[in-house]
């Protein structure tokens, strides 16, 4: 099992697989690694959702069917998935009331469990590594607050980005309402910041390297997707 496909939230995602993600895990091993959109990026009527969880459901059993060789994951933010009605995520409602630290883990396996139902819960199963970010895309460029100014070209505020930095534990943890959300945080200092080219921009700039050291969440993902090719 040596292709992956991974699920994204939007097109800043797809970019930072595309860019990112899949040059490295070429480097471990994988033959194939491509994204694919589970929300709403290019629907101009539709900006800014999720779509409900039993259609990404259809589409991630659909291609573990389909590809008995490959693996497939998630790379969604906890906040923005639906919680209630029919569009609901499993565990995400119940997730709300967890602490910080158990928040993303009992979503990852609440999605786990819906798909082990379906595949059985063995091997086949275990093709499917969900991960949940807690907050979107943009947190993660905080790992490098200077490579962050330096990657959308203004090392200026290179200060004001570290001084957010510092209010949180990690980076993982930056937000505490929609208006705070790192995205907000950093169109509060840049107004003309642009998602996915300044995104794409600075996460290259900034590199694997530290946002693996700086986000723990997101360094367990990784580290399973890298172990996972000793084991099969």
């Amino acid at each position: 099992m040596t292709r992956l496909l991974i699920h994204v939230e939007g097109e800043t995602e797809e970019a930072f697989v595309n860019e990112v993600l899949a040059p490295h895990l070429y480097g471990c091993g994988y033959t194939r690694v491509s994204a694919r959109l589970v929300g709403n990026a290019r629907q101009r009527d539709r900006r800014g959702g999720i779509r409900a969880w039993s259609a990404v459901r259809k589409d991630i059993l659909h291609h573990l069917k389909e590809d008995a060789g490959c693996l497939s994951t998630t790379m969604v933010d906890f906040y923005a998935l639906p919680q209630t009605g029919d569009r609901a995520w499993p565990g995400r409602a119940q997730a709300a009331q967890l602490a910080f630290a158990h928040k993303a883990h009992a979503v990852e396996s609440a999605l786990l469990a819906d798909i082990g139902h379906e595949l059985g819960n063995g091997v086949e199963a275990s093709r499917f590594v969900p991960f949940v970010m807690m907050h979107e895309f943009e947190g993660l460029l905080f790992s490098d607050a200077a490579k962050l100014g330096r990657g959308i070209g203004r090392p200026d505020l290179a200060p004001q980005f570290q001084a957010i930095r510092d209010q949180f534990g990690t980076p993982e943890e930056i937000n505490d309402s929609p208006q705070t959300a790192p995205s907000k945080r950093i169109l509060a200092l840049f107004p003309r910041y642009e998602k996915p080219l300044m995104g794409t921009l600075a996460v290259l700039e900034i590199g694997l390297d530290s946002i693996r050291q700086e986000c723990p969440l997101f360094r367990t993902w990784l580290e399973r997707l890298e172990q996972r090719l000793k084991v099969v």
